[in-house]
């Protein structure tokens, strides 16, 4: 897609979400089947299984939940960086995106009361393939640090609330 493209098709949106912010509103929405040890996952554009980690007894047969954390996290600034270096036309090759997350999981396990559950640190790695110059690089990453709604969402915490219903949902 080419930046002119890319701004036709976003233009109408963003003049709709100005005149109509209400509009902008979107719910998104995961769903999930536990059964035994496993929750099975639709994704939209297939099902994935995910289980028990290694470290927390599982087998490696199902993906961990972790894991799919760190992959929407890679997979949103990816989406991100090749839609700001579009619209900034800057050439763009096969760039790389690595997440990698540290956790102690005597905290998930309750071996250690003091150890949080969950990640301690993630880390966000782009190796950009391009011959933009330093200025154009560190606009890119700055940008697109910025729109990452993933990353931006785990930078700033969003309440999240976990209620229980009776019954098929």
């Amino acid at each position: 897609m080419e930046a002119h493209e890319l701004k036709a098709a976003q233009a109408p949106l963003k003049e709709r979400y100005r005149q109509d912010p209400a509009a902008a509103l979107v719910t998104l929405r995961a769903e999930g089947l536990a059964e035994g040890l496993a929750c099975r996952v639709s994704t939209g554009k297939a099902l994935v299984e995910a289980g028990l980690h290694r470290a927390t007894g599982g087998d490696g047969s199902q993906v961990c939940s972790g894991d799919m954390l760190l992959e929407a996290l890679v997979a949103c600034a990816g989406v991100t960086l090749r839609a700001v270096a579009t619209s900034l036309g800057i050439g763009l090759g096969e760039s790389r995106v690595v997440a990698e997350g540290v956790l102690d999981f005597r905290g998930t396990l309750g071996v250690a009361k003091d150890v949080p559950v969950g990640f301690q640190s993630i880390r966000l790695t782009v190796a950009l393939d391009t011959d933009a110059d330093a200025e154009q690089r560190a606009t890119l990453l700055r940008l697109t640090e910025r729109y990452c709604v993933v990353l931006q969402t785990l930078r700033a915490g969003v309440p999240v609330v976990l209620e229980a219903v009776a019954g098929p949902y």
